[in-house]
């Protein structure tokens, strides 16, 4: 094992954890010969075979599943450590990877981000537009600004205000059909599979039938152009739809839709200087920002804080 490199061992892990090589190759962000090279050099190393090769697929040998059971754990306390050495720098310098939905960057915080990098030319922002929650514990982003009413317990950070959701058509799409008494007489543009778990996605498919469903987008920000550009109504929010002078709302917002924006990070990573300055900036600047409806900001603590 003292040949072994880590970089073996982690890719070893990752095929373990996915359950196959393409699984690995996808977490690791690697094409599937660099998996399989890297698996091959760990098994030279410690002249054993880790997994079979079958038919149908890759099979964990007894080996395999005593290597494993080993490196329980060291893998997050790598991570941890690496974070904790990230976290001893004090300059407002170096890189932040900052996550959140497509609708918040394109829709609320580029020209906040913009101003950021005016202020602190030194620090650079990495952003990654991604509809679902990326890992801040596995360092897969260091800040994430994300709609969410329940935010995952084991990050910290404060809500900033919620956003809200109504009903929208095209001007030239009621020119052309009219205003309806009833939802279902429209055409409706929806969220797909993806967003299933969203509020708004429950809200459509309790009340719209299926076969009033025209267009369905896996972008809540993509929904609000294909209503805009007439394919049917749909249940948007308006933080886009009362920003597009071609759409009309046609109900007061769906309260029960209202959502909740948070700033959050890592508690390992709340104390870097360039992190702790970022999350600042944009909890001044968000609760100023029209969306938010004066509710009181919440803090989320690390779970360990609450311990004295």
């Amino acid at each position: 094992m003292q040949d072994s490199d880590w970089d073996d061992l982690r890719f070893f892990l990752a095929v373990a954890r996915a359950g196959s090589l393409s699984g690995a190759a996808k977490r690791l962000k690697v094409n599937h010969s660099t998996v399989l090279r890297r698996l091959g050099s760990l098994e030279a190393k410690l002249g054993v075979r880790l997994y079979e090769r079958l038919p149908t697929g890759y099979a964990m040998t007894h080996a395999g599943e005593t290597l494993r059971d080993r490196l329980a754990g060291i893998e997050e306390q790598v991570e941890a450590a690496q974070r904790l050495v990230g976290g001893l720098d004090l300059k407002l310098s170096g890189a932040i990877r900052l996550t959140s939905t497509d609708t918040l960057i394109h829709g609320l915080l580029m020209p906040y981000l913009a101003e950021f990098h005016r202020r602190h030319p030194a620090i650079q922002l990495q952003i990654v537009v991604n509809n679902t929650f990326l890992s801040l514990t596995k360092r897969e982003a260091d800040v994430a600004v994300r709609p969410s009413n329940r935010p995952p317990e084991n990050l910290v950070g404060r809500c900033v205000g919620q956003i809200q959701s109504a009903i929208y058509a095209s001007r030239r799409y009621l020119e052309q059909h009219g205003r309806k008494k009833d939802w279902t007489e429209y055409d409706w543009v929806a969220p797909d599979e993806a967003l299933a778990h969203l509020a708004q996605a429950k809200w459509v498919r309790e009340r719209i039938p299926e076969d009033k469903i025209v267009t369905r987008l896996d972008s809540l920000y993509g929904m609000t152009e294909a209503v805009r550009m007439g394919l049917g109504v749909g249940l948007l929010l308006c933080l886009n739809g009362d920003r597009e002078a071609e759409l009309a709302r046609l109900a007061e917002p769906e309260h029960e839709l209202d959502t909740q924006v948070w700033i959050l990070t890592h508690p390992d990573l709340r104390n870097v200087a360039r992190v702790k300055a970022l999350m600042g900036f944009l909890y001044d600047e968000l609760r100023r920002a029209d969306f938010v409806r004066g509710e009181r900001a919440d803090r989320r603590p690390a779970p360990r804080s609450k311990r004295r």
